[in-house]
């Protein structure tokens, strides 16, 4: 499984607070299948992380994780508030490319209210070639309330990232709610953990995975998409969801 949304690298955001914490993350991932991780920390104004700093740790990382042989890919990206996007130029835009890709970058949904520049910074971004990976929007109580939100959204150029521990039922009933009327509209195209540290949204996406009723659709969100991403290939075809699983994606 590919993994594109973590706050693996040590003290830098609110993930991974030592080195130790990272390395333990790293484990729980391989553990559970992960083959590769993106590690995205937070570019917002509380946690303005620099990519330079991004990309020093990625590497350092890397190398203990290989010293220590831990079997996990480690690439770059990271999670960027929509309103910091305006603050980056284009080169780091392009550094910051979620999984490694240039094209592609992991924007933050918050957790409270609708970004109201949002879809202009989704016209912005496609302008520039850049596809939005809009990052865990199930977790917001608008959303909740009404998931048809999303699909004018998907439907300008951006794909949709569901946390892992929304889908198998951590977060609570909303978040899962939502995220399975996401899945089940169309309007959702990769899962993840975003994992912070031993504890917190446990790394690994199996049990999300385990969660749905149709195992090409689990494929689909946990592999297929986001190792298009890595590789920049075509997004692949979505698998077609059987007429019987239509009502109940979900395993209860």
């Amino acid at each position: 499984m590919v993994d594109l949304h973590s706050h693996i690298l040590p003290g830098i955001d609110d993930g991974a607070r030592s080195l130790e914490e990272s390395v333990e993350v790293a484990l729980a991932a391989a553990r559970d299948g992960t083959t590769v991780m993106a590690a995205t920390p937070h570019v917002r104004d509380d946690f303005p992380t620099a990519v330079t700093t991004m990309e020093r740790l990625v590497l350092e990382l890397s190398q203990i994780l290989r010293e220590k042989g831990v079997e996990l890919q480690l690439l770059g990206g990271a999670e960027i508030a929509i309103q910091n996007l305006q603050a980056l130029d284009s080169d780091e835009l392009r550094r910051f490319g979620l999984g490694g890709n240039p094209h592609y970058l992991l924007v933050e949904f918050p957790y409270l209210g609708w970004p109201l520049s949002l879809a202009t910074e989704i016209w912005n971004l496609t302008q520039r070639g850049i596809t939005p990976v809009i990052a865990h929007p199930e977790r917001n109580p608008q959303v909740q309330q009404d998931t048809r939100q999303m699909a004018p959204l998907v439907a300008a150029g951006a794909l949709v990232q569901l946390t892992a521990a929304s889908v198998d039922g951590r977060l609570g009933r909303r978040c899962r709610k939502a995220a399975e009327e996401l899945i089940a509209a169309g309007n959702a195209h990769l899962i993840a953990s975003d994992a912070h540290w031993p504890g917190l949204r446990r790394a690994g996406t199996s049990g999300a995975a385990a969660a749905l009723r149709e195992p090409e659709l689990a494929h689909w969100l946990t592999q297929g998409v986001p190792e298009a991403i890595v590789r920049d290939l075509p997004i692949p075809e979505r698998p077609q969801v059987k007429q019987r699983a239509r009502r109940r994606l979900f395993r209860l």
